[in-house]
């Protein structure tokens, strides 16, 4: 029995010498878990309300709220938050923002400093693009219009701190002393084309290539005052005269140079607020 015992003592630390005398990668193990599933992001979000005021990230990334950025080269290719909804049908009216086209009307909503004087929410203008045919309006520069400093009226951007004399022509003599109206073209019923240096001695509209949809712009002569709110901005050829031809709306284009690209100029678009 003894010899039994003795015998098994034996065993038993041979096995416990062999396990210790095996390489050691032989003992370890490595089971890879499997990676992370190809979720998408998501395309819906629950309201967040954080102690901090909000410092969440909480944005509405569905397809009621995706936009189809317009194109290249339209009128509002180069402002932000415009378009047309991916799935117009889903979208609740109070959804509709600044900017956005629902039907043939725009809906725009002008700046606290800006807009007519004791209104309040939003100015309804009318989409050029689907207004019927008229007759062009057009107003000839007369001897009667201009004031005694020789101007023709005064042009307001409250968005971008602008105010400025505007005179006949778009010579170097004019715009010395201010903004210039383009001689042959409307001053005051349908469109009225302005143009203005953004450097050098003058700077009057070196900002309105940052205007967006829906900013104010005011523009008073003899004939009275005007309240447009700009519908696009875009940078055309310097050879394009297509925002000089007569509309049949009432509106003003402005126009100034870009900066180190001769070839092209800033346009801006504003129309005349109902």
């Amino acid at each position: 029995m003894k010899k039994l015992k003795t015998l098994i003592s034996t065993m038993l630390c041979l096995c416990a010498m062999c396990a210790l005398a095996l390489p050691a990668h032989a003992l370890e193990y490595n089971i890879s878990a499997p990676g992370d599933p190809e979720y998408g992001k998501p395309t819906s979000f629950e309201p967040v309300v954080t102690a901090d005021g909000g410092a969440m990230k909480n944005e509405d990334v569905s397809k009621s709220a995706a936009l189809i950025p317009p194109g290249f080269g339209t009128p509002t290719s180069y402002m932000l938050n415009t378009g047309e909804y991916l799935t117009p049908n889903l979208v609740p009216s109070q959804m509709a923002g600044a900017g956005q086209v629902n039907g043939s009307v725009a809906v725009v909503t002008p700046p606290v400093s800006g807009g007519v004087p004791g209104s309040t929410g939003s100015y309804p203008i009318t989409d050029t693009s689907t207004s019927p045919s008229t007759t062009p309006g057009f107003t000839e520069v007369t001897s009667a219009l201009y004031y005694s400093d020789g101007s023709l009226g005064t042009l307001k951007i409250p968005s971008i701190g602008l105010t400025v004399k505007v005179f006949e022509g778009t010579s170097s003599a004019p715009l010395l002393k201010g903004a210039g109206h383009f001689e042959g073209t409307s001053i005051w019923d349908g469109n009225v084309p302005i143009a203005g240096h953004n450097r050098g001695v003058r700077n009057d509209f070196g900002k309105i290539h940052t205007l967006k949809t829906g900013d104010i712009i005011t523009f008073t002569t003899k004939l009275g005052a005007r309240t447009y709110a700009v519908t696009g901005v875009e940078k055309v050829s310097v050879n394009d005269v297509s925002g000089l031809e007569p509309t049949a709306v009432n509106m003003i284009s402005l126009y100034t140079c870009v900066m180190d690209q001769p070839a092209f100029r800033w346009h801006v678009t504003a129309v005349e607020t109902v």
